[in-house]
């Protein structure tokens, strides 16, 4: 997604250029005074802590862009999350919403007309001042113009009208929603600011894209995040400086970050972030494979590093029946029309749930580091989780007794059901090859479905002929993959469980909904994205959990346990394993606790 060097340049040639550029050219005065903190500061939940010193953290690959809003790839984003900031925060311990870069916010008796209080004094790491026509601009000149945003502007907009954002004076951002919408605050709220007097040239110039940019000198990299680009040498590592504009300070008044720089490390060996934080060359490691918790637990007394298990995290597997009804380019059923009778069947997709023996799957294929799930939405995300649904756990005899309901019976003896006319209940499944849990996983269902009289044969194969399967073809029966990622709110939701949407895995991209269960998902969903009131819509995902939980088109099987380490002296680590950055999500007031040696 980011524009390759062509030419005859050589990579060694282009990286040595590229940190000529970067290093050489555009530099600032590190030691150049700060304006005071703005009115209010923002006041970070930790305790005070010591400043100084250089914290250092991996990466397996060069950013690709330091602009936020194409920040795709995981290096670019692991670094424009410190360099730009946002009108609120997600603080991902408390699960609570927060003051950014505004203050404070209200919305009006309608429901429509947002008001963000800017703090008054911000200013931009170069100085310069940022006011409510920034965050203008941000919307109004880039965030709505497909051709420098083409992922997103539709969330933001309802029934193909986008939300008017104007600024009544420097410090006082309006915001008007062409209808009430549930996850305003978090989802528009979230989106970093851009400097206009930095990019404005650019946009009227079609050339968004190519600012912010690897090869731009720092003193271009203008932010407002708690650090800003210091420098940049490919396939070396990327440092960072503290930002002296940031807007937020400790409970004793002392200006945030406490690091003076931040490093990344780039190194694409597999397994290498491991090996620096053993070797104390990083400081922490947000995301610790399953493959090397047992190694970082045992060299923990010695190598000073912590271990954190953070509980079931935010990534589920689970398998899908396709109960796709369309047909091919031939004219014939995607899925055999016997086969669909089956999938389509809510009793015989609780059956299945009933002959999963989850526990054994964690034990034997994860080794203990995951936790069996049944529900859509775990306990992890206490604000919206709803502890009432029904759970079809592990139990051979009712697996057996729903599926003699539906009539499949082992009508010939041979192990295997069959159904009224006589087909054998035989089933493929499909997982992707690379991830040896999963297909470990994969053969142990495989196991307990034969227990049940169910014939399981799996396959694996690459992730990218899987997802042409799932996703274009459908020209599969059932699958066993994972989901990841989205955020706290229902509407990160949507396009999973609206029946129009392409990750509605079991028969996305419908027309029209082809089960009332789905209709009233979709009624549901659209009834909770137009209110503010939580109560309200609390209550309507509790019941879109409640369907899920009794339909069963997703049978969740685990979560891999979220694991991050840590070294013993970091101060005010805040854990959290709802965000990808487990422990480095708050790094602004992060601190050494005893003087660095850097």
């Amino acid at each position: 997604m980011s524009a390759s060097f062509a030419g005859r340049l050589t990579r060694g040639m282009v990286a040595g250029l590229l940190a000529v550029l970067l290093t050489g050219c555009g530099s600032r005065e590190s030691a150049r005074p700060a304006h005071p903190l703005p009115a209010p500061p923002f006041q970070a939940a930790g305790e005070p802590g010591r400043s100084g010193g250089e914290f250092v953290l991996s990466l397996s690959s060069n950013p690709r862009t330091f602009n936020p809003l194409l920040a795709f790839d995981a290096a670019s984003d692991a670094v424009t999350r410190l360099l730009h900031s946002s009108l609120i925060r997600l603080d991902w311990t408390t699960q609570e919403i927060v003051p950014g870069l505004a203050h404070s916010w209200s919305v009006a008796p309608d429901q429509k007309t947002w008001t963000f209080n800017l703090r008054r004094g911000l200013h931009w790491s170069d100085g310069a001042p940022l006011t409510a026509a920034d965050v203008v601009f941000t919307w109004n000149e880039v965030m709505y113009d497909r051709e420098f945003n083409r992922l997103t502007p539709d969330l933001f907009r309802i029934q193909g009208k986008p939300f008017e954002v104007t600024a009544p004076d420097e410090l006082t951002v309006r915001v008007v929603t062409p209808e009430v919408f549930g996850p305003f605050l978090e989802f528009f709220g979230s989106v970093a600011i851009l400097p206009k007097h930095i990019l404005e040239p650019a946009v009227k110039q079609g050339r968004f894209a190519s600012v912010l940019a690897v090869n731009s000198t720092p003193a271009r990299v203008v932010g407002c995040g708690p650090f800003r680009l210091k420098e940049f040498v490919p396939d070396k590592h990327v440092r960072l400086e503290r930002n002296p504009e940031y807007w937020a300070a400790d409970r004793a008044g002392n200006r945030l970050p406490y690091f003076e720089t931040v490093r990344f490390a780039i190194d694409p060996s597999p397994g290498s972030d491991t090996v620096l934080f053993l070797a104390g060359k990083t400081h922490a490691l947000d995301a610790l494979r399953f493959e090397a918790v047992e190694r970082c637990e045992q060299a923990a007394p010695q190598s000073g590093v912590r271990v954190l298990n953070l509980g079931a995290g935010v990534e589920r597997d689970f398998l899908w029946f396709n109960q796709n009804t369309g047909t091919n380019a031939a004219g014939r059923p995607l899925v055999a029309p016997a086969k669909l009778r089956w999938f389509r069947n809510q009793t015989f997709r609780q059956a299945v749930s009933c002959a999963i023996d989850r526990a054994r799957i964690v034990r034997e294929a994860c080794a203990g580091r995951a936790q069996p799930i049944h529900t859509f939405i775990g306990a992890e995300n206490r604000r919206w989780s709803n502890p009432a649904v029904p759970v079809f756990e592990f139990n051979r005899e009712r697996a057996r007794a729903l599926l003699a309901e539906v009539g499949l019976l082992d009508r010939d003896g041979d192990g295997v059901r069959e159904d009224a006319q006589g087909v054998p209940v035989e089933i493929q499944m499909f997982c992707n090859t690379g991830n040896p849990f999963r297909e470990k996983a994969a053969a142990l269902i495989a196991e307990d479905l034969r227990h049940a009289g169910l014939k399981l044969n799996t396959a694996a194969i690459s992730f990218r002929e899987l997802v042409e399967k799932i996703n274009v073809t459908f020209d599969y029966e059932c699958a066993l993959m994972g989901l990841g990622g989205g955020g706290l709110d229902p509407a990160s939701q949507l396009n999973v469980l609206r029946s129009s949407e392409d990750l509605h895995q079991w028969f996305p991209r419908q027309s029209a909904p082809s089960t009332p269960w789905e209709a009233r998902l979709d009624a549901l969903m659209d009834a909770q994205m137009r209110t503010l009131d939580f109560a309200e819509r609390k209550r309507a995902f509790d019941e879109v959990q409640m369907i899920l939980a009794e339909q069963l088109p997703m049978i969740y099987i685990l979560s891999p346990v979220a694991y991050a380490g840590v070294r013993a002296e970091i101060g005010n680590v805040r854990p959290s394993a709802l965000t990808p950055y487990r422990v480095t999500w708050n790094l602004e007031e992060l601190f050494f606790r005893s003087p660095s040696r850097d």
